[in-house]
């Protein structure tokens, strides 16, 4: 079921996270997920019950797969 916020909540809801950033729908991998992804970090919060749960504790840490790659680069060139 996709997360279903009123847009001008949706405007002003940011990640908790130190840079504050928006928040957008649903997660990379699943657009109509309950749930809302960080633009800036890509930490994934739950929607529990329609009611967003913007705590740094329950968010989901974005996937590594892209970020391991580019450390494993950087550690093959170092």
């Amino acid at each position: 079921m996709a997360v279903t916020l009123d847009a001008q909540l949706l405007e002003i809801l940011a990640c908790p996270a130190p840079d504050h950033a928006p928040l957008t729908p649903g997660t990379p991998g699943d657009p109509d997920a309950d749930a809302l992804t960080c633009t800036s970090c890509g930490r994934v919060y739950p929607v529990r019950d329609g009611i967003p749960v913007l705590l740094l504790d329950e968010a989901t840490p974005p996937d590594d797969g892209g970020r391991d790659t580019d450390d494993q680069t950087s550690s093959d060139g170092a």
